[in-house]
């Protein structure tokens, strides 16, 4: 490799790197007992109440939470960054189950069109696993690993009443999903591929806090 070709590649490099942008939601700027701004709701398929969104604080520390306990099982709350639109993300949320006797969940969603259409991984503290699906016309279908087949996603210990993180990188057709740190499993998938959305999600009566939603694009 010539001196020349080593150059181009570093500002390459560089210049990929600086390409992308990351942003990070802590709900410090937002009133106590209102919706954040900047985000925008949904409620999949219409099944069920619709989400409420607020942002609530524990001493210094603020974030966002999903209140309303509706226990229709088919039931999902979304709330989306109404300014952010990216194909390939690396998406991360801080989070943590406060109740819920039919679903404990917390989930992340990518590539999102609208209410019905959209990616999304979620972490269930009653199932403890974490499963990937793709949410098409209101319906939600789990995707298969990638060299293992339709497992149901992976095992993974999500403890209630605590802080946990969920991660998912999301590259073409393949997503790499992360659950505290250590990676999980790929999945592969074509159905979504334009640029969508991101955001947060639950599940039936899930009452979940998030906080530090961080959003790196390129």
């Amino acid at each position: 490799m010539t001196r020349t070709t080593t150059f181009l590649l570093c500002v390459l490099a560089a210049a990929v790197v600086a390409h992308a942008a990351t942003r990070t939601l802590d709900f410090r700027q937002d009133a106590v007992g209102r919706q954040p701004k900047g985000f925008e709701f949904g409620h999949t398929a219409g099944v069920g109440r619709p989400g409420t969104w607020v942002v609530q604080a524990e001493g210094t520390n603020k974030f966002l939470v999903q209140t309303d306990a509706d226990s229709t099982r088919s039931r999902f709350p979304v709330a989306v960054l109404s300014d952010v639109s990216a194909t390939d993300v690396d998406l991360s949320v801080r989070f943590k189950p406060v109740s819920g006797r039919v679903d404990q969940a917390a989930g992340l969603v990518w590539r999102y069109r609208d209410q019905d259409n959209y990616y999304i991984v979620r972490a269930n503290a009653l199932e403890d696993n974490v499963v990937l699906y793709k949410v098409e016309k209101g319906n939600r279908t789990d995707l298969p690993v990638k060299g293992e087949g339709r497992t149901y996603g992976k095992k993974a210990e999500v403890p209630a009443g605590q802080w946990s993180t969920l991660r998912v990188v999301a590259n073409g057709r393949v997503f790499e999903i992360y659950f505290n740190g250590t990676k999980l499993y790929e999945v592969e998938d074509a159905t979504f591929s334009e640029a969508g959305k991101v955001g947060v999600w639950t599940k039936a009566d899930s009452v979940t806090q998030f906080d530090d939603l961080t959003v790196v694009t390129r």
